[in-house]
Order: structure tokens, then C-alpha cells, then sequence
């Protein structure tokens, strides 16, 4: 009779309890604040041509965070150039601030008003990045696919749910680099980030440099070949 009584006054205040939760629905647009310097390179003949030029963005790695704005050039398209190279493409590169990581909603935002702003074949947008950059491009191609023809990311990684941003990614040319040796962002994720991308039909290219270990963007950035992969992508739609 005890027990009996008992469950029926666990019953009441359970009832009762529940009897106050309501559902609701938050729909609003929630914005982040934005604040990223950047650098804009525009090849010879820009200023004067009338035709639209693609866009590479290029997200730097973690040791050229903060301070001097010209650190986003120590390394990728931009040492390239600067070392006698020609790229026919506008570059943007912008700057991570000191202690924060590449945010998605940040880099997004920040390439569709350069887009605005300047002469850009939105059908030939490209995203490539290195280590922290690697990680970024994982991240903003996976969250806003619509914004780019291509990406390459080199000795990235991810933190969102592996085939949650291979399914994002299915229809995108996608170019993997990768260090064997490398100690730092270990090949592994690659290996699974490509496995995945495999597994939903996506023939993702994937280069792994046997005796590289952490600086395999230096291979890639110095690949003529891989400029004329990135440049002949072109978005369907």
C-alpha cells in the first residue's frame, strides 16, 4: 500500500512539473562581429580589363597570426608571385587575428563583398589554405559550399562531423596535400577527411609527399600544376 501511494504521488509531481514546460520557436537571423585585415592582390592588366578575373582565397597558418598584416604573405600564392611568378587570378588573403582561429562566418563574409566589390567570375571562387589554414578551409568550404568552384587544403584538419561536411561537399573539386611525416597535423586526418569524401562519391585528388613533414605547403605552393588544376575549375551553376 506504501509503495502504491508513493507512486502515485511521484505520478503528481511529475505532472505537475511537466504541466509548466512550453515549446517554442526562435527563428531570427543571429549576426557575429566581423573584423579581419586583409590583402588584396590584382594581376597585370586588371585595372584596365573589362572581363571578370577568379578569386583564390588563401588562409595562412597559425604561426602568421596577428600583428604584421604582411605575415599573410610568408608563405602560398603570394610568396609565389613574389618570387617571379605569375598567377592570372585576384588573390585574397586575409589576416587571423592574434589568439582566435579562421571562423567560417568571418571568412565567408569577407569573400562575398570582396566578390562585390571587385572584377571576380563568381563561378571561378577558390579556397586553398595551409595547417590552421588547412583546418579553415575544411571548415568554410563545408559550411558555404556554394561560394566556391574549388578548394585544397593542405595538412588540414577537421573538427565538424566527418560526413556531415563530405555530404556539403560532394559535387566539389576537392585537392588534398599532405606531409607522410608530418608530426604536427597528422596525415590521419586527411586519410579519413578523403575516405569520407570517397565514400559519398566524390573523386577527390590526393597527394601525400612520402619524406615531407609539416611544410608540405612549400611542394604545393611551388607547383606550377597546381595553379592550372585550381584555375580550370569552374562552377556549373
Amino acid at each position: 500500500m506504501k509503495k502504491y501511494l508513493l507512486l502515485l504521488f511521484m505520478l503528481s509531481v511529475c505532472s505537475s512539473s511537466f504541466s509548466q514546460v512550453s515549446e517554442h520557436t526562435f527563428d531570427e537571423k543571429v549576426e557575429i562581429p566581423a573584423k579581419l585585415d586583409y590583402v588584396l592582390y590584382t594581376p597585370e592588366g586588371y585595372e584596365d580589363s573589362k572581363e571578370d578575373f577568379p578569386l583564390i582565397v588563401f588562409l595562412h597558418g597559425a604561426g602568421e597570426r596577428g600583428g604584421d598584416l604582411s605575415r599573410v604573405g610568408i608563405h602560398g600564392p603570394l610568396k609565389y608571385i613574389r618570387e617571379g611568378n605569375a598567377i592570372n587570378a585576384v588573390i585574397l588573403a586575409p589576416h587571423c587575428p592574434e589568439g582566435t582561429y579562421w571562423q567560417p562566418e568571418q571568412v565567408a563574409g569577407l569573400v562575398k563583398k570582396v566578390i562585390t566589390e571587385n572584377n571576380i567570375d563568381e563561378k571561378r571562387v577558390y579556397l586553398t589554405g595551409l595547417s590552421m589554414g588547412g583546418y579553415g578551409v575544411w571548415a568554410t568550404g563545408g559550411e558555404h559550399p556554394e561560394i566556391f568552384a574549388a578548394m585544397a587544403p593542405i595538412c588540414g584538419a577537421i573538427y565538424r562531423p566527418i560526413y556531415r561536411n563530405a555530404f556539403h561537399l560532394k559535387e566539389m573539386p576537392i585537392w588534398v596535400f599532405h606531409g607522410a611525416l608530418d608530426n604536427v597535423v597528422l596525415p590521419e586526418n586527411s586519410n579519413k577527411m578523403v575516405k569520407a569524401l570517397k565514400d559519398i562519391g566524390n573523386d577527390v585528388k590526393y597527394t601525400i609527399y612520402p619524406f615531407a613533414n609539416h611544410n608540405s605547403w612549400e611542394e604545393t605552393y611551388n607547383n606550377p600544376e597546381f595553379y592550372k588544376w585550381l584555375l580550370a575549375q569552374k562552377k556549373e551553376n
